[in-house]
């Protein structure tokens, strides 16, 4: 039972967040308690924010709720991800997990034994020369003395998580994967806590933790051969739970950022057809279809360890690095290895508020933080347009429910999101002698 509405409580400063939003839309009355009670939440009522939270009690690990994917697969073999989820596949491909030979044969799922080593590449075959990439993976096993590689394709219904399991069950000793941010996403959610290791082979639009990492994103070959003799480096990875409009609670991983509000509906607008032709450009096509309908939502928002508040935005980031396409930097000083979350809170006021955000992501963190004269005019600048935080954890609740995304990838909407960063939860293969000095 929810205790009743009250406004008590350890709330921020008026002056340390702007606050300026009217009264959340509420609910409708057969909405589940807690999905009211977030409505309350973000209205200002932290006993009901206290009273509905999903960061309570969380553990490195995943929800003991959450059935073992074999279970999760009953009846018909197939485990099924949430319809809300643009699959990142060809819809003419099966749905359920794959397993292919050297030659794109269909395999059985469980593989033969060998007492050598062995790796598993999980690719997305929109997305790379499956043919050639197979053959190259194999060729350089061969040369460093490790067994065949197995070999899983993405589907409609599987992004790479179930296929990563898969593999994983197999015993194998590395795992590489090649695809769009989501496909690497997925992979990197199944294999967080695991010590697997993961190979990214960059590919497709974005492939941002690559790019984070600074990893050679035309050299195949000096990825693949990461595998088996480049150097073991742990990073962190982000977890994030979710409430949706009908109170059903899910857990996903991100390895880059996620988001709720603004940028995920820009994410949503963005035309298919136009990123396969552009790329990451196409987003820019997204965010003025977005901007013309954007309207700001209230959110109550606590930082592990701090106290509640409440504010007016446009979007909320949740970042595990920092940096976006064409040299942007997010959030300024983030790290992928510093076991933080960083928090970028977008509450522009008027067109004026938005030439501030662009100003402070574009102009700010990508060029004046470069120079030690640009870093003192900064300390000297008062900016509520971006508001950034940083710590392990975030819990936000907003009503009504508002986009969410994950990487890039759109994830439906939620009404209470608690992000949460597993410090070294990642293993990643880094080419021989890379330097990680920057990430």
């Amino acid at each position: 039972m929810l205790p009743a509405r009250s406004y008590g409580g350890a709330m921020a400063a008026p002056d340390e967040p702007r606050d300026d939003a009217e009264s959340p839309e509420h609910d409708p009355a057969d909405a589940p308690t807690e999905v009211k009670a977030d409505a309350a939440a973000a209205d200002g009522s932290q006993e009901h924010f206290d009273a509905a939270r999903l960061g309570d009690d969380v553990a490195d690990h995943p929800r003991k709720d959450v059935p073992h994917p074999k279970d999760a697969a009953e009846p018909d073999d197939t485990i099924h991800q949430p319809e809300d989820v643009d699959p990142d596949s060809s819809a003419e491909l099966p749905g359920k997990a794959q397993r292919v030979d050297a030659e794109g044969d269909e395999a059985p799922m469980d593989a033969e034994h060998t007492g050598e080593k062995r790796a598993a590449l999980v690719y997305n075959p929109t997305k790379v020369d499956p043919e050639t990439l197979r053959a190259r993976v194999a060729e350089l096993s061969a040369e460093a003395g490790w067994a065949e590689p197995l070999f899983y394709e993405t589907t409609v219904d599987d992004l790479g998580d179930d296929a990563t399991r898969a593999a994983l069950d197999e015993k194998v000793d590395s795992v590489l994967v090649a695809g769009g941010d989501g496909t690497v996403r997925a992979v990197a959610e199944a294999l967080t806590s695991t010590g697997v290791p993961l190979t990214i082979v960059p590919s497709g639009t974005g492939n941002l933790l690559a790019r984070n990492l600074n990893l050679p994103l035309t050299d195949t070959d000096a990825m693949i051969r990461a595998t088996f003799d480049g150097d073991i480096h742990s990073i962190d990875t982000g977890l994030a739970r979710i409430r949706r409009a009908d109170g059903e609670i899910e857990e996903h991983g991100f390895s880059v950022m996620a988001g709720m509000g603004l940028d995920a509906a820009m994410i949503q607008n963005t035309r298919d057809d136009l990123k396969k032709q552009v790329g990451w450009v196409a987003y820019v096509d997204g965010a003025a279809r977005s901007l013309v309908k954007a309207k700001p939502f209230r959110v109550m928002y606590q930082l592990n360890g701090h106290r509640l508040h409440s504010a007016r935005v446009q979007s909320v980031l949740f970042a595990n690095c920092g940096a976006l396409q064409g040299g942007v930097a997010l959030i300024p000083d983030a790290s992928i290895a510093d076991g933080r979350l960083d928090v970028a809170v977008l509450q522009p006021s008027g067109v004026l508020g938005w030439l501030g955000v662009w100003r402070s992501i574009v102009w700010d963190n990508s060029v004046l933080r470069r120079f030690r004269a640009g870093r003192r005019v900064l300390e000297r600048r008062k900016d509520t347009s971006v508001r950034y935080l940083r710590g392990t954890g975030i819990e936000l609740a907003t009503a009504p429910a508002q986009p969410i995304e994950l990487d890039g990838d759109e994830f439906g909407e939620a009404t209470r999101i608690y992000t949460r960063i597993v410090a070294g939860g990642l293993v990643v293969a880094l080419p021989k002698g890379h330097d990680v000095s920057s990430i």
